[in-house]
């Protein structure tokens, strides 16, 4: 098990973002932006990340409401606050992106089918693609025509990696999460099939939107080092106090095991 230093730096007033020591990990209640060009280039081995999007809940509309409701707004204090994913915005961040990860590495962005669309190609001006993962959540969703199950993962790198891994197929049937404690929270399995195919022990992982901190309860698994931010210091919190919980007991409070 990997033991975390007894101080947090990432709560440290006005501290910039650093690469956490061997065995632990680092959250900063930063925007994505700012979070990653606070970061030295080609400091990480590894970006898996699931940017919570603007477009679906501004642009898509299913019978006379929002997919969603308000993001972050007080009248839905639960929803917290989006990635402004115009193609400006989201070429700024894939540029830093690519800035701070190593030669020779991956990376994994999440898209639902709406950011698939609009922002999907984008991917191609800084990384390789190499493909496009489904995860199938084997549960129908919500859908005005045909019921949402899955969502897209642009498998990409940037230079040349193998997988550690070369009996994953394209399409990983993880079962969705109900009664999150977290609104977007995914599963840990998901990130965990990330980190096994892409990462080797003592690798930084990296997620930019780290939510609930799923991600880094995967990377923690699998023996790496996690950094990451979240814009909604509510979100720091949760992961911040899961991580820390998981570090200590070996159980993940917002995924316990049945």
């Amino acid at each position: 098990m990997i033991a975390r230093p007894a101080d947090n730096p990432s709560r440290a007033a006005g501290a910039a973002p650093s690469i956490p020591a061997r065995g632990s990990f680092d959250i900063r209640a930063l925007d994505c932006i700012d979070f990653l060009r606070g970061l030295p280039a080609e400091s990480v081995d590894l970006i898996v990340t699931d940017p919570a999007y603007s477009g679906m809940n501004r642009h898509l509309r299913l019978g006379h409401g929002r997919i969603v409701g308000h993001y972050g707004k007080p009248d839905n204090a639960r929803w917290f606050h989006e990635f402004s994913d115009d193609p400006e915005s989201y070429a700024v961040f894939l540029g830093e992106c690519h800035r701070v990860l190593r030669q020779n590495r991956h990376i994994y962005i999440m898209f639902d089918s709406f950011s698939m669309l609009t922002l999907g190609a984008l991917v191609r001006d800084c990384f390789d693609v190499k493909g496009v993962v489904v995860w199938d959540k084997v549960h129908l969703g919500m859908g005005h025509y045909f019921r949402r199950r899955h969502e897209q993962i642009v498998f990409a790198s940037k230079g040349r990696r193998k997988l550690s891994r070369r009996d994953l197929p394209d399409v990983w049937s993880v079962p969705r999460i109900h009664r999150a404690a977290y609104p977007t929270q995914k599963p840990v399995r998901l990130f965990e099939l990330m980190v096994q195919a892409s990462a080797e022990p003592g690798f930084v992982v990296c997620d930019p939107f780290c939510g609930s901190g799923s991600s880094g309860v995967a990377a923690l698994q699998g023996d790496c080092d996690f950094i990451g931010a979240d814009i909604d210091a509510r979100a720091v919190d949760i992961a911040e106090d899961r991580l820390a919980r998981f570090m200590a007991t070996g159980q993940d409070p917002l995924e316990p095991v049945r």
